[in-house]
């Protein structure tokens, strides 16, 4: 009786205690895996689970690699043109299907189409489009573009898209000039050419998703607060920008969060229209740790790389968990 009484008491503990087993094994359990082959010289084939002096070597060495670089600098640059204009195209669609424009039903379904397909089915597509012999380049020839250009004496428009290892918006003398020690960079910082096309991409796939998220919020606000605000003599312009969008800070926050992880993480994309890129310039870490791992074999330095990604995510995603939580609480 008294045992079936503890069954009773503890029956939610018991029903959580595979599921907390298995999430301690496959997950926590091979993160920590992960961050201690990071501090091993396991640099081949041949496991060596020996302790490199000092502990932190492997990731001197990673972030002194003029490849990891780049992929530092990529990923900083695709996440500020990826997270800037999906969330302005994304609230610009929502506005848009606030004032009640025609086919409505229509305009909606055809932008959040494309959250339903894969970011590698995205990346095949997108691959073609931007390809410098058969993809949009062609309209530049089809529109006749091409040929008055060439009839005034100039090159044509035929861009590398993906394939043009240019870097614009060169920083390195800058950050020399504030940082003298700053020589350790080994790569230019900018704004990589090819990386471009896959923040189009990438920004194609997911503003609908961010139109859908901000029409979730917009749907929320009371045409109460519209009236007021048409009586307060606010039009169309003053009403979204001065009462509506500010409200929406909740949504912008959270659509942000989310795409800074997809940002963070991003692969699958990227290594079906690009892959490295010339010079780096499309590569991520997400890449890095897959060749490291499986086809250089350099396990510590990809689980030190897949280590760096986790804290990167972390410091993104655990405080909004934690303001979440708060929030719910109060």
């Amino acid at each position: 009786m008294i045992k079936q009484h503890w069954l009773v008491q503890h029956k939610g503990a018991l029903i959580l205690l595979p599921s907390l087993i298995l999430t301690t094994i496959f997950i926590y359990g091979f993160i920590g895996s992960s961050f201690f082959f990071s501090l091993t010289n396991w640099r081949t084939l041949a496991i060596d689970l020996s302790l490199r002096d000092p502990l932190w070597q492997t990731y001197a060495d990673m972030f002194t690699m003029p490849r990891f670089q780049a992929d530092l600098r990529n990923t900083f640059v695709f996440t500020l043109l990826f997270i800037g204009l999906a969330t302005g195209i994304g609230l610009g669609l929502a506005i848009l299907l606030d004032r009640q424009i025609s086919q409505k039903g229509w305009f909606r379904n055809t932008f959040l189409f494309p959250y339903a397909l894969s970011f590698i089915v995205t990346g095949v597509v997108w691959r073609w489009i931007f390809n410098p012999e058969t993809g949009i380049n062609l309209f530049f020839n089809f529109l006749g573009i091409n040929r008055a250009l060439e009839a005034a004496g100039m090159d044509p428009l035929s861009p590398g898209w993906t394939t043009d290892p240019t870097i614009v918006f060169s920083v390195n003398q800058l950050l020399y000039h504030l940082w003298p020690d700053g020589r350790v960079l080994q790569i230019e910082w900018g704004i990589p050419v090819a990386l471009i096309p896959i923040a189009i991409a990438a920004t194609w796939q997911l503003s609908g998703f961010v139109m859908a998220m901000y029409l979730g919020g917009l749907g929320g606000i009371s045409s109460q607060i519209r009236d007021a605000a048409q009586i307060d003599g606010a039009g169309e312009i003053r009403l979204y920008s001065s009462v509506i969008i500010p409200m929406l800070n909740p949504i912008t926050i959270s659509t942000i969060i989310i795409l800074l992880h997809v940002s963070l993480k991003i692969f699958d994309l990227v290594f079906a229209m690009s892959g490295v890129g010339p010079g780096f310039a499309t590569d991520v870490p997400a890449i890095f740790v897959f060749e490291m791992m499986f086809k250089a074999a350099r396990y510590n330095l990809g689980s030190a790389a897949s280590i760096v990604m986790l804290v990167a995510s972390s410091v993104v995603i655990v405080p909004y968990l934690i303001h979440t939580f708060k929030t719910r609480e109060s």
